[in-house]
């Protein structure tokens, strides 16, 4: 019966080990024990130089998640594949996680996908200095105050005749000064 195991990889590696597993198996005749092997992933939205960008990330990097027949020879298999570390468990054996929280691992690219407030990642804080990049204040020079992931907003206190006023605008309306 196979169960889901959770291979320890070099991180930035996962792909090239999923693939180099599925390979070896092939060469090795024993692509019957290994059922599945994935990354796990999910996909946020990023705001760069003005602009909302849907990236992929790794949900786990370093790890890739494996369905397996476990025997020695796929024990052998995956532990002697490049860039593997080791299989999650303790005292070097592999410990197998249940089908629920294998699914609910690959499952988070769906679920996020699904959910109605996407992750949004920009690349100031509170407390920069941006630059407005469009709207009535564009090409002003301001602070952030607040950021409101929720609404994908931002607070920036700007200068107008020489007082502070604080602007409520989109992320992608503003970027980080240089």
């Amino acid at each position: 019966m196979a169960r889901w195991y959770i291979i320890h990889a070099y991180s930035g590696f996962e792909g090239k080990v999923r693939d180099s597993i599925m390979a070896e198996a092939t060469r090795m005749g024993l692509e019957q024990l290994v059922e599945q092997i994935e990354v796990p992933t999910e996909t946020i939205t990023e705001a760069r130089r003005g602009k909302k960008i849907a990236v992929e990330r790794k949900f786990m990097p370093g790890y890739v998640l494996a369905k397996l027949n476990m025997n020695d020879d796929v024990y052998h298999l995956v532990k002697n594949t490049p860039k593997v570390t080791g299989f999650l468990g303790s005292m070097g054996k592999p410990q197998a996680i249940s089908e629920a929280e294998a699914t609910r691992m690959l499952n988070s690219k769906e679920e996020a996908a699904a959910a109605p407030k996407q992750k949004v990642k920009v690349d100031y804080e509170i407390g920069d200095s941006v630059k407005v990049l469009d709207g009535p204040f564009a090409t002003f020079n301001g602070v952030v105050e607040e950021l409101d992931f929720d609404k994908s907003k931002v607070k920036v206190s700007v200068s107008i005749f020489g007082r502070a006023t604080p602007v409520e605008l989109d992320f992608e309306q503003v970027e980080r000064s240089k």
